[in-house]
């Protein structure tokens, strides 16, 4: 039993929750409100409020579901690398599985229920099948009997949630259009989204493989994963200099390029630090994914600022 799980209640559940992850979905959901933003030509705070009570819920959801299903291959990593993970929610006496278990789907009916609630409340009546929709490419990710993030589709599955369902849910709710020209930044957003898929299966490649779980990296190794991430970030970066050239010309270029330059910043420092993330190495490979999800998200972010400016000076 880890230090951890003999702290109070709360303080295990924040634990549980994993907040240094939330980026991963609270970045596409700013991402798609300003697109939603830009294509509407305005603001609506309630639509801010349906899309964050959507994916707070969400990602509550996938976070304690993910550790539930993962249970058995994390009781492997901690076997096999004692002192060489973070202590794992239900393998080190964390929190019971079944109170996750719970607990997720709990927040799984909250993120459905904010979805066809908004979808009242808005009048966007694709709203809370587009909310269904998210919640059952999940539960395809993570639970039986699909469970395809144990059968090599895992980071597909990863790149259309984070990469289109999150922001596409976000921006119809502030637009109230399915398809505005702004989702041009989606494409690239999808690239990039892969990539991070991809480089989080680094970290688990023997013990998912021991556990039988196909992921990139226990299928084509550590050296092949890397090189597909370090080929997809500049694609996704290029990705939206050319989205923003077809839609808007130079001055769509000029407004992106703050983003895109930013990206390729951090994504050289990725670069650097790709030769030393091999297979056990996981300092090297926590330093390589945080270069990544430094290009990822503020270049994110730098593009939703980009598409609110380009509201205001229309």
């Amino acid at each position: 039993m880890t230090a951890l799980a003999r702290r109070p209640a709360g303080a295990r559940w924040l634990y549980a929750l994993k907040p240094a992850s939330w980026p991963k979905l609270l970045t596409p959901c700013l991402l798609g409100q300003a697109i939603g933003v830009a294509a509407a030509g305005g603001f609506d705070a309630r639509a801010l409020l349906v899309g964050a009570a959507f994916t707070l819920a969400g990602l509550c959801f996938i976070v304690l579901l993910n550790d539930w299903g993962d249970r058995e291959v994390d009781r492997l990593k901690r076997a096999m690398f004692p002192d060489g993970c973070s202590p794992k929610t239900i393998a080190d006496g964390i929190l019971p599985s079944a109170a996750l278990l719970r607990a997720g789907l709990a927040c799984g009916a909250a993120a459905l229920l904010a979805a066809w609630l908004g979808a009242k409340w808005l009048q966007r009546p694709l709203l809370g099948w587009a909310g269904l929709g998210g919640m059952l490419v999940f539960c395809a990710y993570t639970l039986p009997p699909l469970q395809l993030n144990y059968r090599g589709g895992g980071e597909l599955l990863e790149m259309l949630g984070v990469g289109f369902v999150l922001p596409w849910f976000n921006a119809y709710a502030q637009a109230g259009a399915p398809w505005p020209r702004e989702l041009w930044v989606l494409p690239g957003f999808a690239l990039l989204a892969l990539a991070s898929a991809l480089a989080s299966t680094l970290s688990d490649e023997q013990s998912d493989r021991e556990g039988g779980k196909q992921t990139s990296a226990t299928r084509f190794g550590n050296r092949a994963t890397r090189l597909a991430v370090d080929g997809l970030v500049p694609a996704g970066l290029l990705a939206w200099a050319l989205g923003a050239w077809l839609v808007a010309g130079a001055r769509g270029v000029a407004l992106i390029a703050p983003a895109v330059g930013v990206g390729f910043f951090h994504y050289r420092a990725q670069l650097h630090s790709s030769a030393a993330a091999i297979t056990n190495a996981f300092a090297a490979q926590g330093r390589y994914k945080a270069h990544l999800h430094r290009a990822i998200g503020q270049g994110a972010l730098l593009t939703a600022a980009a598409l609110v400016v380009q509201w205001r000076i229309a």
